[in-house]
């Protein structure tokens, strides 16, 4: 059988995954309770194999690298999610939230990386692990971008004040160019015996970032006049098909962001093409036809990571530093995010909850996942840990992701539903001890 035959199967088996999770509950979040079971699959898969029975967990394994998920989504799917998801970005709403998008897709995860580093090699030394401060690094180049694709997900269906879930979900939206130049520019140290220079990552930013949403507004307009020369609504949304398609090929040929282009392109469609050139009765269809995209490709995506397990190879060491993992990247995290929030609160006032759901739903997912497996294998032996680099680096993220789905995604709902009832979201000015400042 081909790739294609294996993502049908796949396919039909998230959609009844979901489907029978709510039959059972509608409580339990769609891409969480596909994960969860997937997850649970590929452990019995591998117990199964380790008894000698069936011999399963090698069929399952040699489907998964089939697929090859770093380009299943990396070259694939991504587009469509993230054009999909900028659809519903209000782009009034994103201009109130500018410097904190900014300040969270630039300096936060610049710092969570440098941090991630810095503490994954203490805590390394201080267990009598021998890892290059480069490659800790390069986890945390890797795991410190918030993840697009599992945020809009979880954190977009909780409902959360407007302006607080703008700024996850813009950050996690617009930092994916920022990840890109620091992860490229540690594995070309890391592996090309390349030295650092700040004219080569400002060089690689300006065609990779900056030309990315330069095409993305070029393309999204181009789409835009093509939309607005037509009167077929049929038409009009086939045509939003050529962008994260074509368009996202293109842009990933011309060597630009193709993920920043799909999200420029998302608000430019979803904030002009949408309100002004399909009609009021059109609209719903064509929100509905991109719920079903990103809806029916979320679970896809969702249920291969938790069949990413069986590319895993376990050993005591690896699952030690993947445990350790989990900690230091919510510290880092919530570093990154405290520092540009204690300027910002000067003149001010945030939801008490902002910095607590900013940190814990700052979640990671696929796109970390796909950066760890895109690592060279059988390259770098770890002596002291008696693993290769790459299965390391998978393992620790690998453990990142699932806590971030299963447990941070289940458990933030608590914290959104706090900061609703704060007294402090509310719309205009407050006033606090005779000075007014702006609610934010």
């Amino acid at each position: 059988m081909n790739v294609y035959t294996y993502l049908c199967f796949l396919s039909a088996l998230s959609i009844l995954i979901g489907f029978v999770t709510k039959k059972i509950s509608k409580k339990v979040q769609y891409t969480i309770a596909v994960t969860a079971t997937s997850m649970v699959c590929s452990l019995i898969l591998i117990i199964l194999g380790k008894l000698g029975y069936f011999k399963l967990d090698a069929v399952a394994k040699d489907v998964m690298q089939l697929i090859d998920f770093k380009t299943f989504l990396i070259d694939g799917v991504l587009g469509f999610l993230l054009f999909a998801g900028a659809l519903s970005i209000k782009l009034p709403l994103m201009r109130t939230q500018v410097r904190e998008i900014t300040a969270l897709s630039l300096f936060s995860t610049l710092a969570s990386t440098i941090f991630v580093g810095f503490v994954l090699y203490g805590i390394t030394a201080l267990l009598g692990y021998q890892i290059d401060l480069i490659y800790c690094f390069l986890f945390g180049a890797l795991i410190s971008p918030t993840d697009p694709i599992a945020v809009l997900a979880i954190i977009k269906n909780l409902k959360a004040p407007e302006k607080l879930s703008m700024k996850v979900e813009g950050e996690s939206l617009f930092n994916d160019g920022v990840g890109l130049v620091i992860f490229t520019t540690i594995f070309a140290v890391a592996f090309g015996g390349q030295a650092p220079t700040a004219t080569g990552a400002t060089t690689l930013f300006l065609e990779e970032a900056v030309g990315g949403v330069l095409f993305g507004i070029a393309l999204g307009f181009s789409v835009h006049f093509l939309i607005k020369s037509t009167n077929d609504s049929s038409l009009k949304i086939l045509l939003t098909l050529m962008i994260p398609s074509a368009g996202f090929m293109l842009a990933n040929l011309l060597h630009v962001s193709g993920a920043l282009s799909m999200v420029v392109s998302g608000i430019i469609i979803g904030n002009w093409s949408k309100s002004k050139q399909i009609d009021k009765e059109d609209q719903g269809n064509f929100e509905h036809f991109w719920e079903m995209i990103d809806h029916f490709l979320n679970s896809l995506l969702f249920l291969l990571i938790g069949f990413a397990m069986l590319l895993v190879d376990f050993t005591t060491q690896g699952i030690i530093l993947a445990l350790c993992a989990i900690p230091i990247c919510l510290l880092c995290r919530y570093l990154s995010v405290y520092l540009p929030f204690a300027w910002f609160r000067r003149n001010t006032v945030y939801n008490p909850y902002t910095l607590r759901i900013l940190t814990w739903g700052g979640l990671r997912g696929g796109l970390s996942l796909a950066m760890a497996l895109s690592i060279p294998s059988n390259t770098i032996y770890l002596s002291s840990i008696r693993m290769d680099l790459h299965d390391l680096l998978v393992i620790m993220t690998y453990a990142v992701v699932l806590f971030a789905i299963l447990v941070q995604g289940t458990t933030i709902e608590t914290m959104v539903r706090k900061s609703k009832e704060s007294t402090l979201i509310q719309r205009g000015y407050v006033n606090l001890n005779g000075k007014t400042y702006r609610s934010n």
